[in-house]
């Protein structure tokens, strides 16, 4: 009956520093620090055109805020030509810009919303 020869069993490479001396090296771990990424701000533009009860509805529905709240943020729009609606990822961001973008298209209105980058500092 023939036996399988034996199997060897892969060693660990040996630093050049442990050849030469025999002392072992240690590496140090170092932490990385990843930074948080960039945020975006969906920015809603004022027009002449659509409804304020519309632009109300759209905050609420798209970015779950009150009465209350949705109303200030359209008033700010209405009043300073521009408002900010929320603060998210990019990915998040863009997926509201549209959502608001398909309701205004749809309710054929010529809202305008765009997603920024955050501005730090």
């Amino acid at each position: 009956m023939a036996s399988k020869p034996p199997v060897k069993i892969p060693q660990r490479p040996v630093h050049p520093a442990e050849k030469e001396g025999g002392a072992a090296v240690v590496l140090e771990r170092r932490t990385q620090k990843t930074k948080p990424p960039t945020m975006y701000q969906v920015v809603m533009l004022n027009d002449d055109y659509t409804p304020m009860e519309f632009v109300v509805i759209v905050i609420q529905e798209f970015f779950n805020k009150d009465l209350e709240t949705a109303t200030q943020i359209m008033l700010k729009i209405h009043l300073e030509g521009r408002g900010v609606c929320g603060v998210y990822s990019r990915d998040v961001a863009n997926t509201k810009v549209d959502q608001v973008m398909g309701a205004a298209n749809k309710a054929g209105h010529p809202l305008q919303c765009v997603a920024e980058p955050v501005e730090i500092g």
